[in-house]
Order: structure tokens, then sequence, then C-alpha cells
């Protein structure tokens, strides 16, 4: 006796389509949207280390100039004069510092005189060199700078140690032999997902003028 097996064969309703195209549109829609969060977050993230570390890079640069500041190289004649480090009056976000160097190529010693500032129209860092008495053209250093300020250590004893921190109408007729730097700065705003979540940047540091102490 032969048994036969009789399979029934049956299609995909149209309902069973339906659904199974909206549980794969919600599927679908999760991970467009996951993905699309985490592209925002990568972009704020990123906008975040590129600020931080192009204010790390600025900070440095002027760190490496107000070191310089008051140095006079004597060990051959030199009639090149060197007039105060920190210019008068000193400022709040505005500083200016002079030093000497020999340029071996040139085989001549040159008078730097350097100057830090930002323009409150462009919320821009700058800085300008003058050799000479020849002064170049003015250098964007940083933009979106919300703040620049420097606080300065005084010797009011003549001892070479820093007796106070002061501010720049604080500094009277004192000795200036060190400044503290506040820079803060912030990411471009076109992004509104960086505008939003991301807060100015503030790096702080410090630097004595030891060439000034020296004297």
């Amino acid at each position: 006796m032969r048994t036969q097996w009789i399979i029934k064969q049956r299609g995909v309703t149209l309902i069973e389509l339906l659904v199974a195209l909206v549980i794969f549109g919600v599927v679908i829609g999760a991970i467009y949207r996951l993905f699309v969060a985490q592209t925002r977050a990568y972009t704020v993230q990123d906008q975040v280390v590129e600020v931080q570390q192009t204010v790390r890079s600025v900070m440095e640069i002027l760190l490496r100039d107000l070191r310089m500041a008051g140095y006079d190289d004597d060990n051959i004649a030199s009639t090149v004069t060197i007039p105060i480090p920190i210019a008068t009056p000193v400022q709040a976000s505005d500083i200016t510092v002079s030093y000497e160097y020999y340029d071996s190529i040139l085989a001549q010693y040159q008078r730097h005189t350097v100057r830090y500032w930002r323009d409150a129209g462009s919320s821009t860092l700058f800085r300008q060199r003058t050799i000479n008495a020849v002064a170049e053209a003015a250098e964007p250093l940083l933009e979106n700078v919300d703040a620049l300020t420097f606080t300065y250590g005084v010797d009011t004893n003549e001892d070479g140690n820093v007796d106070n921190w002061v501010a720049a109408t604080g500094v009277g007729v004192s000795k200036v032999i060190a400044v503290r730097i506040s820079l803060t700065a912030r990411p471009s705003q076109i992004n509104p997902d960086v505008a939003a979540r991301v807060s100015p940047r503030t790096l702080t540091s410090a630097v004595i003028f030891r060439n000034i102490i020296m004297k």
C-alpha cells in the first residue's frame, strides 16, 4: 500500500507582505537614526579636539615669545638696545615683548618686538612681529577667541620673586617678572550641533621672565 503525501503550497498574502514591510521599515529607521546620532556626536567631538589642539598650539607660540622677553646676547658686542620688555602701559588683553636675536644667516643682531592682541570686532588673536623697527604684517593665529587675559606677577621688593599676581591696572611702577595667560576659544558656530553642545575651551598657563630677573 503506497502512502501519498500531499504538500499544500501557498504564497504570501498581501497582509503578511505589508506586515513584513512595516517591520523592515521600522528596523531601517532605527538604524538610520542611530547612524545620524553617531555621526553628529563624532562631528561634535572632532570639533572639540580640534579647538583644544589649536588653543594649545597657539599658547605654545605665545609662551615661546614671552620666554624670550628681555634676552640680550652678550657674547658679541651689540649695538641693539632692548626697550622695556613689557610695553607700557601694561594691558589686560594686549602684550608686547622685546628681545635680541642673532641671525647667523645675516650675521647681525636683530631687535625683535612681538605683540599679541585680541581684535574685539573679529574675535581673532593676532601676532605681529617688528624686526629692527620694521613691522611685518599682522598674523591671525586663532579665530573665535572669546577672551585673552593677562595677569601679571610683580616683584615689589626687587628680590627676584613674584610677590603678587595683579591685573593690568594694579601693576603700577612694580617690576613685572612673570605673566599668566588665560586663552578662551570656541569651535566655529556654523554647525548648530556644535553651537548647542560645545562650550568654549579655556587654557591657562604662566611664564617667568628669567631674562628680566637676571638683570
